[in-house]
């Protein structure tokens, strides 16, 4: 697969055009900044009761109605809650844009599950960055950037895929590098690591070990600093040097119990349970489920969060927070 980088892209298949950022969340607001800084013409959509109109506001940019957005807008960043993608699309944007807009997608969520059915006459794009909002906007202003992935869906111009190009470019994902795939692949792929890995297993798998040291009488206090806080310090080695290269810059004892553990841990149990995560993923039933959950009122995701609040590691992670956590935005939740 081919990395395609900012040398690679010609010119500035943005000039001109105007962008308007659907949404103000984490990925809208770091990409309108971003956007805007490369020298982009950005106006913001959120509906008359959305909390994010004055950080908007304040942040300097006009905010208008979605419909008006969706109107006066050459590039539609399409950036509200994939639960709710569908009816957005189909309610708001599709029956006000104009002919040749290009609808920008940052994830393929809803082209892959949710029925979004674009008009034909649009360009249909997704430019994925591969990471958080926060992280997009301060890699772009450290001069840096997030790789990202994006594909053509469609293209009603002729000219989709130099705009996907210029938008990867303007929020400084073209800085680091670009991999061309499909909504289908990306939104798979993305689901199964967020699943299985980044955040469903990384999370429980802190958990597990939080909890066996606990119960076995060990302070909470030590525990956390050891399965929770030092998990960044390895992670940082790992994105700087791989596998291998961190295995080179750990001491023996940890190599040692890494290479004769870890396969005790994530064994052939754990293994089929990630198969059969990505049948899910693959076959549709995650998508139901997340999206008939939103629509029920979210009862099943807010039980769990609640759960999640009342556990020792998070009670313990509040009391250690200006230790652990010194650098981290408060949480107000």
């Amino acid at each position: 697969m081919k990395i395609i980088t900012e040398k690679d892209i010609d010119g500035d298949p943005l000039g001109g055009r105007t962008i308007c950022v659907f949404g103000y969340g984490s990925q809208g607001e770091a990409q309108a900044l971003n956007l805007r800084d490369s020298g982009a013409e950005v106006v913001v959509a959120l509906p008359a009761g959305s909390r994010s109109r004055e950080r908007a506001e304040r942040e300097g940019f006009e905010v208008v109605d979605p419909g008006e957005g969706a109107r006066r807008a050459d590039v539609c960043a399409l950036l509200v809650p994939d639960e709710i993608m569908s009816d957005f699309v189909r309610e708001t944007v599709s029956p006000n844009i104009r002919e040749g807009t290009a609808l920008v997608f940052a994830h393929g969520f809803s082209l892959r599950f949710a029925e979004v059915d674009p008009p034909a006459y649009a360009d249909v794009i997704v430019v994925a960055p591969m990471g958080p909002g926060l992280r997009l906007r301060e890699r772009f202003m450290e001069g840096k950037g997030l790789p990202a992935s994006f594909s053509v869906e469609q293209d009603a111009t002729g000219t989709a895929r130099a705009t996907a190009l210029g938008y990867a470019k303007a929020i400084g994902c073209a800085r680091v590098g670009l991999f061309e795939t499909t909504a289908a692949e990306e939104t798979e792929v993305d689901l199964f690591a967020e699943q299985a890995v980044l955040c469903g297993g990384v999370t429980r798998l802190i958990e597990a070990g939080f909890d066996t040291l606990v119960e076995a009488g060990y302070s909470p206090e030590l525990a956390y600093m050891e399965c929770l806080y030092e998990l960044d310090l390895t992670v940082s080695l790992i994105v700087r040097f791989g596998l291998s290269g961190l295995r080179k810059r750990i001491s023996g004892t940890a190599l040692y119990g890494d290479l004769t553990r870890g396969d005790r841990i994530i064994g052939s149990e754990t293994r089929e349970a990630m198969r059969e995560i990505l049948r899910e993923i693959q076959d549709g039933t995650f998508a139901r489920q997340m999206v008939s959950d939103e629509r029920s009122g979210g009862k099943e995701l807010h039980g769990a969060l609640s759960r999640e609040r009342e556990k020792l590691i998070e009670e313990t992670g509040r009391r250690l927070a200006a230790i652990a956590h010194p650098e981290a935005v408060p949480d107000s939740s």
